[in-house]
């Protein structure tokens, strides 16, 4: 039997602001039930424009004090690795919270608070490791200092698919440079980002350097996006949402960095080994309910080898256990809400209305009063199709099938997006040629989805701007500073 539980009554939840839990200045709250079992599992404060503005003014307030930024790096780094070490106490807790709110299985939703935790280990190395440049190649006389300054107030703007997964890969960064921020995590799954808060603040963090609210995107991420005292913004989300907040930045000219949507190809050659890349396909359509912007939603797979693939395809899908969430055996949970199930199963007919056929699944279905729907498969795609050239964010996939190399890589590129991409193949040169064709910012070979810290990570064309992670994340929240200093008294005149 499962040690996680649902709650006997509603967690609730207050903003954390100026190094406090407080409420909304309206008293005003929302509610969020378990997309597994139905019942509320959280009250969260409702903040307005007003709430919105404070915390901005708190954040702005902390950076002028130019105490956290001032602080020498090897003292931010002691904080921020402080943070790693609670987050790894606290998984067990975190993890059932992001379960219950986002309906992901608790055995990935134990893995994400590892992950999270390694980001925040290597931002704090990153703290140690931020450094200008001299140039002293302008002449005798002159001597020229490029300074690394941080960018300042930095709103954060996160999905609900991996709630502290994803600030994780924002936040400690940030936060290495110097930057103090305001963050709204998505109001379906805030309780984790929430509870952050009181981790940073027992980790050490100074009062005002980081404040959360719990809220809507109209009117706490709008008014993030337009304020003139935010700096930057950096929002992970859906493309159509992040030209949006782009369009709201303007207004300051404050920089803009955006990890959006995918549609990413996998590339099957006819000399790859079926057997052998038949769980990570199957993995990365499948996991997290394929509400994930890395999906390896379409396979583009060789005509010659195709029929095969299906059978295998098909067969492991069936093999993927379904069910509550709360079940550390389960790989495959509840879908986040009705409005995404809704879209789903819209996909799904549109599919079929276009000519595509269905292999497996197709259905919603009945667990616990919760939001499930089938490991979909779909064969007879055409680049075309709404389910090859549009981002699902669920469990359905698309195969595509091609004759020539060309054409693999012409059905990769045709969509407007350009996250992530995998390649199937034995051949090096087929392998070389195919990483610098696809558009993508990620391209595996002869795997899928394995990250680290330590690699940028970010999308071509429609799929964002800017990289996360890797050595020159920081850089990302800084600003370069020319100091250009003359030692010696010119004896020339302009005049």
């Amino acid at each position: 039997m499962s040690k996680y539980k649902l709650p006997n009554k509603p967690f609730e939840y207050q903003n954390f602001i100026n190094g406090e839990y407080i409420n909304s200045l309206s008293n005003e709250i929302f509610e969020r039930k378990s997309p597994a079992h139905g019942n509320l599992i959280g009250t969260y404060q409702l903040s307005n424009k007003q709430d919105t503005e404070q915390a901005i003014s708190v954040a702005k307030k902390a950076f002028k004090s130019n105490y956290w930024s001032d602080m020498a790096g090897s003292d931010r780094e002691k904080i921020i690795r402080k943070a790693a070490s609670i987050i790894r106490e606290r998984a067990h807790e975190l993890a059932l919270i992001e379960t219950l709110e986002s309906g992901k299985p608790i055995s990935q939703s134990l893995d994400e608070m590892e992950w999270a935790a390694g980001i925040w280990d290597y931002a704090a190395t990153l703290a140690r490791h931020i450094a200008g440049d001299v140039n002293t190649n302008l002449g005798k006389d002159m001597t020229v200092m490029l300074q690394k300054v941080p960018i300042g107030v930095v709103a954060m703007i996160t999905p609900w698919n991996f709630p502290l997964l994803i600030i994780s890969q924002k936040l400690p960064i940030a936060l290495a440079a110097g930057c103090t921020a305001v963050i709204k995590p998505s109001e379906m799954t805030p309780g984790t980002t929430l509870l952050l808060g009181g981790i940073l603040k027992e980790a050490g963090l100074p009062d005002g350097v980081v404040n959360i609210l719990a809220g809507y995107g109209d009117p706490v991420g709008m008014t993030l996006s337009e304020s003139n005292n935010v700096d930057m913004i950096t929002f992970t989300g859906s493309t159509d949402v992040g030209k949006h907040i782009m369009r709201a930045a303007s207004g300051n000219l404050k920089k803009v960095a955006l990890e959006l949507g995918g549609k990413n190809p996998q590339i099957i050659f006819p000399d790859a080994n079926i057997d052998a890349l038949i769980d990570a396909v199957v993995f990365g359509v499948y996991f997290n309910m394929g509400e994930c912007c890395n999906s390896g939603s379409r396979i583009i797979i060789h005509e010659d080898v195709v029929e095969e693939f299906q059978e295998k395809v098909v067969a492991h899908s069936k093999k993927v256990k379904l069910g509550d969430p709360l079940d550390p055996s389960v790989k495959f949970g509840a879908i986040i809400n009705k409005m995404q199930l809704d879209k789903i199963k819209k996909y799904v007919d549109s599919g079929t209305a276009q000519g595509a056929k269905l292999l497996l699944g197709g259905n919603q279905i009945t667990i616990n009063n919760g939001n499930y729907f089938e490991p979909t498969i779909f064969t007879d795609v055409k680049p075309e199709m709404e389910i090859a050239c549009e981002e699902i964010f669920g469990p359905v996939l698309s195969i595509l099938t091609f004759k020539t190399r060309k054409e693999a890589i012409e059905i990769a590129n045709s969509t407007p997006f350009g996250l992530s991409a995998g390649v199937w193949t034995k051949d090096l040169d087929t392998a070389m040629i195919m990483t610098r064709e696809i558009d993508a910012g990620t391209v595996w070979v002869n795997n899928w989805m394995s990250g680290n810290p330590e690699i940028p990570f970010g999308g071509f064309k429609q799929s964002g701007i800017g990289r996360e992670l890797g050595p020159g994340a920081i850089d990302e929240f800084m600003e370069t500073k020319s100091v250009m200093i003359k030692t010696e008294v010119s004896n020339g005149s302009w005049v």
